[in-house]
This record gives C-alpha cells, structure tokens and sequence, in this order.
C-alpha cells in the first residue's frame, strides 16, 4: 500500500501575535515590549502564548530571572515574524498616502482639442498639490477612449459628446458646455462681424473638416440648422486646417476649448447657441468600481479648469 503524501496544515496567526513576538524578541524582555506597545505585561504574556499555542506548543522564549531569551524555534520564527510585520507597515504606509493623495497613480486620457488647454492646466495644478502621485497620460477620441476605461487600462477620461457616443455605462462628472466658433480668413465677408452669429450664414462656404461627412462630427451643428455643409476638404490636423482657413480655402469649426490657440492671421466668430449647447465635456469612470482619491482630486482640478478655460459666455444678440 502507497504511502500517503505528507500534507502540512498553515497554522492561524493573528498578526497582533506576531507584532507581540517581535517585541519581545526586540527588547529581550516582557515589560520593555509592552511599555513599548503601550500594553500590560500580562496581555503581552497572554499574546505569546497563544502563539505558540498556535505553533505547536513549543515555546519561543526561555524565561529568564531578568527578562527572555528566544529558543531555536523562536529563532526560527523572528524573520518571517518581521517580514510580516514590515510588509504591514508598508501597506498602511501605502494605504495612507492614497488617502491623502500622496502616491499612488493615476491613468486618465483626453480627446485632443481638451489637451490644447483643460487638461494641461488641469495637469499643472494637480503636479503642484499632490507631487508623489505618478500620473500616466493618453490621447485618443472619446470612442477610444471609454473603451480604455471599460477595459480597466485607465481610470478616468475626459470625453465629450461629439458623435453620439454611448455615455449612459459611465459615472459622468460635468466640466462643461462647449460653445463653437467659426474661423475665417480675415478677407471673408464676415471676418469683421461683432457678437455671435447664425450657423445658417456659412451654408454657402466651402467647409474644411476632418471628414468627408459632416455626421458624427462637430459639423452635425450645421445640420441641426437645416442646411448640409459642403465639405471641399478633409483635413485631419487641426494646424493645417487652420492654414487652409487662412488662405481662404475655406471656414471651419472652432470648439471653445481650441479658441485660444488660433493662429493670429485666422479670425474666430461665435456661433449662436440655439437650443442646447453644441457639446458637453465630462469626467467619466467606470460605473460600480469605487474612484481613488487621486480621481477625485483630479476631477475637482480639471472643473477649476474648465471655469478658467471656458467660462459661460456673456448675453449676446445675434447678428441681424
């Protein structure tokens, strides 16, 4: 007959068990380890031996008239006791500077036009108030994006409504309603118009756009207005619509978050909001999954952003 395999049983330690054991194994001595602990000596006693109660039996200190000295399985015991006790410690150090946003990391990603001023203020201030969190950056479209989230590779993102994305399987934060300028050459007829002018206006200018189709875009604006736009380039780089904005080839649509970094030779006209706001930009986490601290604090960084970036625009009159 087979022999049967020798299985070992793990006894069940309590770690205050063992922060007691490395007490007294650090100080040789009862007393001292419970002055230490700011216990009694009998529960220090008490706890030593329900370790080696749990052990075995065997004891871990020899007493002695003036104070204890460990045995060999005692010996045997204080590593591993220690690597327990530091791997604890370190935790709680961990755990603590989560709380406090002092480490940990944060993964989040944007769509291109909130990185050309939200998301690096944003950044800046957040780098300023919590120095020890390691944060890791993307950029991508917003369909791209909530797929990253979904799939656990980021932690928040910064998207918008352009296109219809699904937003309803994400906690969403509100940052902001985006209003849209049209850009001009400065020799268009309009390059010298004050205040917020109609969409309907451009239906007859040729479009510079990053798609040959206005669906899906930001060009949906135009046909919620009735007119579909004609688009007589496709243009993907938003610097190299600018140039063709600039020698008249065309006009484009601005989003409020790319305004302030117009070229100079490009003029911005608002358009008129009409009914809702062209989109809205949120904070969006994944839906059941319990945010960091580190989202939360950045969050309310990317809303004081959002105030100073785009605020709400004044009362205006459309043209006439």
């Amino acid at each position: 007959m087979a022999a049967m395999p020798y299985t070992h049983r793990e006894p069940e330690l309590s770690t205050v068990w063992l922060r007691a054991f490395v007490e007294v194994a650090r100080h040789g001595s009862f007393t001292v380890a419970a002055r230490a602990l700011g216990w009694t000596q009998s529960a220090v006693s008490r706890q030593i031996a329900s370790l080696e109660q749990a052990l075995g039996g065997a004891p871990l200190f020899d007493r002695l008239p003036r104070g204890v000295r460990l045995t060999e399985a005692g010996r045997v015991l204080v590593p591993y006791a220690e690597s327990v006790a530091e791997a604890l410690h370190g935790a709680a150090l961990e755990l603590a500077a989560l709380r406090e946003v002092a480490g940990g990391r944060l993964r989040f990603g944007a769509f291109p036009t909130a990185d050309a001023a939200l998301v690096p203020q944003a950044l800046a201030a957040f780098r300023t108030r919590h120095p020890g969190v390691r944060v890791v950056r993307e950029e991508g479209l917003t369909p791209r994006l909530l797929d990253r989230l979904a799939a656990g590779h980021m932690d928040l993102a910064v998207v918008s409504t352009t296109g219809g994305a699904p937003l309803e399987s994400y906690e969403l934060r509100h940052l902001l309603d985006e209003s849209l300028f049209v850009a001009v050459s400065a020799g268009h007829a309009l390059a010298g118009h004050e205040g917020p002018v109609r969409l309907g206006r451009f239906a007859d200018d040729d479009w510079i756009s990053g798609g040959s189709r206005p669906e899906g875009t930001l060009l949906d604006a135009a046909l919620r207005q009735g007119f579909s736009p004609r688009v007589a380039h496709v243009v993907a780089e938003w610097t190299a619509k600018q140039g063709y904005v600039a020698a008249g080839l065309g006009v484009a649509l601005v989003p409020a978050l790319a305004a302030g970094s117009v070229r100079p030779d490009v003029t911005l006209l608002r358009v008129l909001d009409e009914g809702a706001p062209a989109r809205a930009v949120y904070a969006a986490t994944p839906r059941g999954r319990t945010p960091a601290p580190a989202v939360e604090a950045f969050v309310g960084v990317l809303r004081e952003a959002a105030a100073r970036v785009c605020p709400a625009p004044p009362e205006s009159h459309p043209m006439a």
